[in-house]
């Protein structure tokens, strides 16, 4: 019998180099329970509102950003952890270069 997994030692290494204005996605896993995606922002680049149709994790593993979750605002930095509902509106702006690690449920 095989235990399959799938490890990453240094989540921030993952991302050699965030492209200069600019944002780098990076699929790091997916299952049927779950989509791992790794993003790289760049100073001042942004995701504009949006929704998506499943429960998500956000982890910030490098950086600072503005993230706005319904109607609230949150300042994050490295090490913030997130949970949103399914179709929660929620949009983000780094402040610094930023890496954050999306886990899509149930996707």
């Amino acid at each position: 019998m095989t235990n399959e997994y799938t490890f990453f030692a240094d989540l921030a290494a993952e991302i050699r180099e965030i492209p200069k204005d600019g944002i780098l996605s990076r699929s790091l896993f997916g299952g049927p329970e779950v989509k791992a995606t790794l993003f790289g922002f760049d100073t001042g680049q942004e995701l504009t509102e949006h929704t998506a149709a499943f429960p998500a994790i956000l982890y910030f593993v490098q950086g600072e950003a503005d993230l706005t979750l319904g109607g609230d605002s949150k300042p994050v930095k490295a090490g913030a952890w997130v949970h949103m509902p399914a179709h929660l509106p929620h949009s983000l702006r780094a402040k610094t270069p930023v890496i954050m690690l999306l886990l899509l449920m149930g996707s």
